[in-house]
């Protein structure tokens, strides 16, 4: 794992496998207490952990290319990103399967989600999340 950090955004890569999903967990957990981000916890590691799992079980690439995950401090929010080598998108799926319905749960936690491009190959997923009015 690597860890640059800027004040605003921290950076990690991960070995593609599961025991990172945790850790990439942990670390957001923290990312946010130092921004004062606390009320957005439960929700922001709910959707981390869908991406990350995601990018770990269905990213076709080869072995040893990591995934980043970038937690980045929005005005009202954080935004959640993960990258990974394979280009294709993930699959929301429909139907009474007890798996792959994790893009359900980002997307009615999230304000907004999205897949787009990233620099080098494969592709990012974000999602966002902003502190309600009160």
């Amino acid at each position: 794992m690597s860890e640059p950090q800027g004040r605003n955004e921290v950076v990690l890569r991960w070995r593609r496998e599961a025991r990172c999903v945790p850790l990439a967990r942990a670390e957001l957990r923290k990312a946010l207490a130092g921004w004062g981000l606390q009320e957005l916890e439960d929700d922001a590691l709910v959707v981390a952990s869908e991406l990350v799992t995601n990018a770990v079980r269905h990213a076709v690439a080869p072995r040893d290319r990591e995934i980043e995950t970038r937690y980045v401090r929005l005005a009202h929010g954080v935004r959640v990103e993960v990258h990974d080598a394979c280009p294709v998108g993930p699959v929301v799926r429909e139907g009474a399967d007890t798996g792959g319905r994790g893009l359900h749960l980002v997307s009615a936690l999230a304000d907004r989600w999205a897949v787009g491009e990233r620099s080098g190959p494969g592709k990012r997923v974000w999602a966002e999340l902003s502190v309600k009015d009160r």
